[in-house]
């Protein structure tokens, strides 16, 4: 896993020391662990998380001195993202000999994210099979569906800061978001 230091030092020693790179350092070393996180719930995939984080703190910097402050850093940052991940999406429609189980959740892996000290292994066995509906539901949305639904329940974002980094409108938004959760709550009605 490169650190932001790699990442500057491979863009040159002389950017690492300008003024304009050591702010940015300070912005995406705050950042990072959400737009990886993002990326992760996004395509469970850690390895290609790790990428496109990387991927987006590179093109981040580079475009850096443009940004005008329309939006907050985050909301600039993710929607740099949500476009990697797009590409990604895209890339792997491509390559059909990809199999799922690269991309799925394993509900092991899962047990890790549940508060489970307290609970039964009764419990523990129940929440992580819920978990795992939850997850193969928002498998089966659609591209934007899922991108909302993850920024909306994942990364908490606001609906507003959705719409800006998504570049949609508002009441676009509230529409994917109420498509997705219906469809969620369809296949999770189906599966109990």
């Amino acid at each position: 896993m490169a650190t932001l230091t790699t990442i500057l030092e491979s863009m040159g020693k002389q950017a690492a020391a300008t003024p304009e790179a050591l702010d940015f350092a300070q912005v995406a070393g705050q950042y990072r662990p959400q737009i990886f996180r993002f990326l992760l719930s996004s395509l469970r995939d850690p390895d290609a998380a790790e990428t496109l984080t990387q991927d987006c703190l590179l093109k981040a910097h580079r475009n850096w001195s443009s940004f005008r402050g329309e939006s907050n850093v985050l909301t600039w940052l993710l929607r740099i993202a949500i476009n990697l991940q797009k590409d990604e999406w895209r890339s792997r429609r491509l390559q059909f000999w990809k199999t799922t189980s690269r991309n799925s959740v394993d509900a092991d892996d899962v047990s890790g994210w549940l508060a489970s000290d307290e609970s039964s292994p009764e419990q523990q066995v129940v929440a992580r099979d819920q978990v795992r509906l939850v997850w193969l539901a928002v498998k089966g949305l659609s591209e934007r569906q899922r991108t909302v639904f993850m920024l909306r329940h994942v990364e908490e974002m606001e609906l507003q800061e959705i719409a800006v980094a998504m570049n949609l409108s508002e009441g676009t938004v509230k529409a994917h978001l109420s498509r997705a959760m219906l469809r969620v709550r369809a296949e999770l009605g189906g599966k109990r």
